[in-house]
């Protein structure tokens, strides 16, 4: 799988081009607030059907336009595939896969599937549960459609759950109608996660003791917030129980205190829990095996490489992390920024496509 060239028009500070990319490295450079993150927010919208750094549409359009538009095509088991994305500052965007609308976010899924990697990542491990909770969902939407329905459902039955609490008077015969969802969908909900989580620390783990030379034993834990059960009936009993003993504390706090929204993920080195004891540098160490797993876990799923996108993330890395990373990342299709060509970089592929950026116009060398 590659995305083959990409087309831009009043997209951020990019007014009109396009560009052919390379099935392997595409090394993006240029100084700070020149377009760069831009250009592979573009890449990341068409895979994902929205952007990683907004919640705003109307913040993709460039300054002063009504609309942007976005084209990509790629390449995917020898057939060719195109998304089109077309924004508007007072309707909702429209998107297009080879010619027909997506109505639905879950139909661009499997589509165009990649990982994103940015220090914000790097500090995974030791930000707040929500950041890790993010991971989860970013990553399974893409390659399991029936989790993303599920967390939909979930989210938008949460969502009315917490408005309703925030009423003068809460009637307890009303706020089960949305706990009945709340059960249903955030069992769901947690099956996937855990299978997921089991899958990735697998693959974690084996990157990480590469990484280190076999001096570091990495595990990964599903940390939920309520007990886990494998059996779907007895986990919707554990979540319908938890709602019910919370449901005066919920009224009380006015929001859900319980549930699958407040998951976390655990990482242990050597048995010693990272977040709480682990040095920044086992923190970050942690984080680089869990995106480069994300990588193998595309691959068995899919039978596919997916896309990487590294976003300024060479220069957050020592050089180790750094040959590491470079050594593992054959065979797919990379995307990296940065402010400057690194020769080592170059010394380590075959063939590397620049792409200078200045002022939202690039220039391929």
């Amino acid at each position: 799988m590659y995305i083959k060239n990409i087309e831009l028009k009043n997209f951020r500070n990019y007014e009109d081009f396009s560009i052919e990319f390379d099935q392997g490295v595409n090394l993006i450079i240029g100084k700070n607030a020149q377009g760069k993150t831009n250009l592979i927010e573009a890449v990341y919208l068409t895979s994902m059907g929205r952007s990683f750094r907004t919640t705003r549409d109307s913040d993709l359009i460039r300054f002063g336009c009504d609309t942007a538009f976005i084209r990509v095509e790629a390449s995917k088991e020898l057939i060719d595939t195109r998304v089109e994305v077309l924004i508007n500052r007072n309707s909702r965007k429209a998107i297009k896969k080879d010619g027909t609308f997506v109505r639905k976010t879950s139909q661009l899924m499997k589509n165009i599937i990649l990982v994103i990697f940015s220090p914000e990542d790097l500090r995974i491990v030791k930000d707040e549960p929500e950041k890790r909770r993010r991971f989860i969902d970013r990553e399974l939407a893409q390659i399991r459609p029936a989790y993303y329905n599920s967390l939909g459902s979930y989210k938008k039955a949460l969502m009315q759950r917490n408005q309703y609490l925030k009423e003068e008077y809460v009637d307890e015969n009303v706020l089960s109608l949305w706990d009945a969802q709340i059960v249903k969908y955030g069992a769901e909900v947690m099956r996937h996660r855990k299978r997921f989580i089991d899958e990735i620390n697998v693959c974690s783990g084996r990157i990480h003791s590469g990484i280190t030379n076999g001096s570091e034993e990495l595990k990964i834990e599903y940390d939920p917030n309520q007990p886990y059960q494998d059996n779907l009936s007895e986990q919707e009993k554990i979540l319908e129980e938890a709602l019910r003993d919370s449901c005066e504390m919920d009224i009380r706090m006015r929001t859900t205190g319980r549930g699958p929204h407040k998951d976390d993920l655990k990482f242990f080195v050597n048995g010693v829990n990272v977040r709480k004891y682990g040095s920044q540098g086992q923190q970050r160490t942690c984080a680089l095996s869990l995106k480069l797993a994300e990588l193998d876990f595309i691959r068995e799923e899919t039978g596919e490489n997916g896309i990487l996108l590294l976003d300024d993330v060479m220069s957050e890395l020592d050089a180790v992390r750094r040959e590491y990373l470079v050594r593992a990342l054959s065979g797919i299709q990379l995307f990296i920024t940065a402010t400057e060509v690194d020769q080592r970089l170059l010394n380590a592929y075959k063939d590397v496509k620049i792409i200078k950026i200045d002022h939202g116009r690039a220039v391929s060398e």
